[in-house]
């Protein structure tokens, strides 16, 4: 069966290949420069990955990417907006886009969204990732859906971003008091229940929500990671007025270290809801259990410690 995967160059993408070439499945990588997907060669065997240009703003080459496909992932998303990467284009109309081809071919859809995901939300990120969930199931009723928390693993733009914040900062900031909850998932594991979507052992027209087995407040996060790289570091709340003051700033760097919308974000508990536990629509209810945070973000923070990968010996 040939799986054409939209984003699978990125973070997440990379684990979902991996896992879906250990399915055996032939894959079609759908990206934006395939001169960039080098990486994602070794994941499987020769000739079964394919990488392919697209983008979600053209509708031709989404079109071209999905022809033949038994089935189609997307896993675009973006974390702020540069140039005409928007949310509304790429979460919203870009989602709508290859889920319309996806129906055209015939192809099973899964697409791959954000817990917190909410139409009513003042973030555009939270608003635009309901809309292409909308358009998703608009223009295929049966597809799964997938709602992660925040994705940890070696290459997560979390973890890394706050321990080399740490490294060089002698404080860390705690937007709105670091009471903002979350759940983080490892990427492996949203890789495998992606895999397992793909065959067949999830619910069609379902949302699943996907969460590691702890759940910790944004402060607790932070206590993790200085203690993790062994560095003293102050932990300085910041309330939300202040951090949004600081984020129409922020926003400018060429990789924000905060934006107003994230400022919104972060109003909000970034974790599995009830519901989703109580109806198995999570990770276990795919049969997969979830590896924590505390015993895989070690084996990478590693690398912000004054002593590397070497332990500082106890005074």
């Amino acid at each position: 069966m040939l799986v054409t995967v939209f984003g699978g160059s990125g973070f997440l993408g990379r684990h979902v290949v991996r896992a879906l070439a250990k399915s055996r499945y032939r894959i079609r990588v759908a990206v934006r420069r395939p001169e960039l997907t080098g990486h994602l060669q070794p994941l499987g065997r020769v000739g079964q990955i394919h990488a392919v240009q697209a983008n979600v703003r053209d509708k031709a080459s989404v079109e071209a990417a999905v022809r033949d496909a038994d089935i189609v992932i997307n896993l675009v998303g973006i974390l702020f907006e540069r140039s005409r990467q928007r949310f509304a284009a790429v979460h919203a109309a870009g989602a709508g886009t290859i889920a319309g081809a996806a129906a055209h071919v015939g192809a099973r859809m899964i697409h791959v969204s954000a817990i917190g995901a909410d139409k009513a939300s003042r973030s555009r990120y939270a608003r635009t990732k309901a809309e292409g969930e909308e358009a998703v199931l608009a223009a295929v009723p049966s597809a799964t859906i997938f709602r992660p928390s925040i994705v940890f693993g070696p290459e997560d733009d979390f973890f890394n971003r706050f321990a080399a914040m740490a490294r060089i900062s002698p404080v860390l900031p705690l937007i709105g008091g670091g009471r903002t909850k979350f759940q983080p998932v490892f990427a492996g594991d949203v890789g495998t229940a992606i895999a397992k979507a793909a065959d067949g052992d999830a619910r069609a027209a379902t949302i699943y929500e996907l969460g590691g087995p702890q759940t910790r407040t944004f402060r607790e996060l932070m206590e993790f990671v200085l203690a993790t790289i062994e560095r003293r570091r102050m932990l300085v709340p910041v309330p939300f007025p202040i951090a949004r003051l600081q984020a129409l700033f922020l926003q400018f760097l060429p990789k924000p270290l905060l934006t107003p919308d994230q400022v919104e974000l972060l109003k909000r508990d970034n974790v599995v809801s009830p519901e989703a536990v109580e109806r198995g629509r999570t990770l276990p209810g795919l049969g997969i259990d979830p590896a924590a945070f505390e015993a895989i973000v070690p084996t990478y923070l590693w690398r912000f410690r004054k002593t590397g990968q070497f332990r500082r010996r106890p005074a």
